[in-house]
């Protein structure tokens, strides 16, 4: 039963992940700022995009994190893959 249990989470996880880019030097600050991609369909189909270069405003050395956080994969799960946010990090 615990091995069922167990390749079933390995399955349904192997979604996750978790994307940097390095802008110039990286981050200097540390301070960091919080957008929102929103997809349909698993993330086919975008309906709205965080601007990064918005969020990192005139800084020339930030980093770029795109993840899914806990909520963005509750959501995902409770609209079965229709709704799929994630989280777009800028840190200066």
């Amino acid at each position: 039963m615990k091995l069922v249990l167990v390749a079933g989470i390995a399955v349904t996880m192997t979604s996750c992940y978790t994307f940097t880019a390095t802008v110039g030097n990286g981050p200097q600050t540390g301070t960091q700022i919080v957008g929102h991609n929103h997809y349909l369909i698993a993330g086919l189909a975008p309906i709205s995009t965080a601007n990064t270069q918005a969020l990192a405003g005139d800084a020339k050395d930030y980093s770029i994190t795109v993840k899914h956080s806990f909520v963005d994969g509750l959501l995902n799960m409770l609209t079965s893959g229709i709704y799929t946010p994630t989280t777009v990090i800028v840190t200066k």
